[in-house]
C-alpha cells in the first residue's frame, strides 16, 4: 500500500476492520504497533496501516482477524486534522 495515503477512523471502526476488540486497538496503539492521530475521544487511527480481517463475502461474518502489526515505536500525532 502507498505510505502517503491516510484514511483516519475511530477505534470502533478499526476494531471492525480488523475483527478485533476495541481494547486490542488501544493496546496496539500504546505498544506502538499503529499510529494514533489526536487524543482521547478525538483519537483516530489509519486504516491504511492495518490489513483488513478476512470476512465471508456474503454474510460479512469474521473468518480470520488481522494478525498484530509489528511493533515500530509509539507515534502520536496530536494536531491531526
Amino acid at each position: 500500500m502507498p505510505s502517503n495515503l491516510t484514511a483516519l477512523a475511530p477505534a470502533a471502526d478499526i476494531a471492525y476492520w480488523t475483527g478485533r476488540p476495541i481494547g486490542t486497538i488501544w493496546r496496539w496503539a500504546s505498544e506502538g504497533r499503529i499510529t494514533v492521530y489526536g487524543k482521547g475521544k478525538n483519537a483516530r487511527y489509519d486504516l491504511m496501516e492495518i490489513d483488513p480481517a478476512e470476512r465471508d463475502s456474503d454474510t460479512k461474518e469474521l473468518i480470520t482477524p488481522t494478525p498484530p502489526p509489528p511493533i515500530k515505536g509509539r507515534t502520536r500525532i496530536v494536531d491531526a486534522a
